[in-house]
């Protein structure tokens, strides 16, 4: 078993699809049953051949420290300690340099898919700072690591291998020198690789979709996505609300990421919108824990969904919201300010 394990890892390495980087080969890693079972599972899909992915399996190096990270017990900020650290005047200054050095693309993107170009970039400005963290784990490395050594999210983590090395095969990357972060998202907008390869777009038309270093592809993609999840131009993302808590407020609030009632639903549940809106909008209420045991209330609508799809969480969303919001106040004061000066009226 051995020697024919020898051999098939350099085969591998000598005739791969993809091209491997030098390094040691993990042989206890590529002959584990359940990789085997993985590569004959992909091989008689027929979008793959055996030496390619034995090539890029002999060369995965498992991350421990990821399965210790996903195993911490989750805590969940208030909002007021989630802000603090999320909607930040340095994220908001970068975010308008971003604008005004893309400010084509975005307009581009805008008209195209009908996404403003201040919700792109805070998106991108809350993910990556702007392409500043994007990570530094090898993709193939945590992919590997979470899909056959973390039982719990195997089958998923297994899918998004897949697509990974997929879209490897279909940008012409070696699947060993892309990298992202510790759970496998990529790029700008930190997609994963099934979203990358039903929403990434090459916005620029050189034949690529590069989401790590071509803000124009990411602006593309982000906008593409949030067309595709409902995103609706000119609508409101969320309004104020008042309550009287209570069971029924409790039930509501469970259901934070579901646009399942109506406002004027809502109404009749004793919630009153702080601001017009017609009664046959569809609203979630979710609440914000603003300062120590102050809470406020608010209604997300559809923009607000569709924000959650990008990541399931009203404090992102929120976050969202509020930096597009400070974005849109100062990308367009500084094109004001750059105006220049009226010339005197004629005497």
């Amino acid at each position: 078993m051995k020697s024919m394990l020898k051999l098939a890892i350099a085969a591998a390495l000598a005739g791969a699809a993809f091209t491997a980087p030098q390094a040691q080969a993990d042989a206890a890693f590529l002959a584990r049953p359940d990789v085997q079972r993985y590569i004959d599972e992909q091989v008689a899909t027929g979008q793959f051949n055996r030496p390619e992915l034995e090539a890029v399996f002999a060369n995965v190096e498992l991350k421990p420290n990821i399965i210790r990270i996903l195993d911490k017990p989750s805590t969940s900020r208030p909002w007021y300690q989630f802000r603090a650290s999320t909607v930040s005047d340095k994220v908001i200054a970068d975010g308008v340099a971003f604008w005004q050095a893309n400010a084509d693309a975005l307009a581009r993107a805008e008209q195209l898919y009908q996404v403003p170009p201040e919700v792109v970039v805070a998106i991108l400005g809350v993910e990556t700072h702007y392409g500043r963290n994007t990570g530094s784990f090898r993709l193939a490395d945590s992919l590997s690591t979470i899909g056959f050594d973390y039982p719990r999210r195997a089958e998923y983590f297994r899918g998004e291998l897949t697509q990974f090395l997929l879209l490897a095969k279909e940008e012409g990357k070696d699947p060993l020198t892309l990298k992202g972060s510790y759970a496998g998202a990529m790029g700008l907008p930190q997609f994963m690789p099934s979203s990358y390869r039903k929403w990434a777009v090459d916005f620029d038309g050189n034949g690529h979709r590069d989401i790590w270093n071509n803000p124009h592809d990411a602006i593309g993609s982000v906008a593409h996505y949030f067309s595709r999840f409902g995103w609706k131009h000119g609508d409101d993302v969320v309004v104020p609300a008042s309550v009287v808590p209570g069971p029924q407020i409790d039930k509501l609030l469970a259901d934070k990421f579901n646009l399942h009632y109506t406002v004027g639903e809502l109404r009749q549940m004793g919630i009153a919108p702080q601001a017009p809106l017609a009664d046959n909008v569809p609203a979630v209420l979710f609440s914000l824990e603003t300062s120590p045991g102050v809470t406020e209330y608010w209604l997300g609508l559809n923009n607000f969904y569709s924000i959650t799809r990008y990541n399931r969480s009203t404090l992102y969303a929120k976050a969202v919201q509020e930096i597009a919001d400070q974005l849109r106040q100062r990308y367009y004061a500084s094109l004001a300010q750059k105006l220049p000066e009226p010339a005197s009226a004629a005497q």
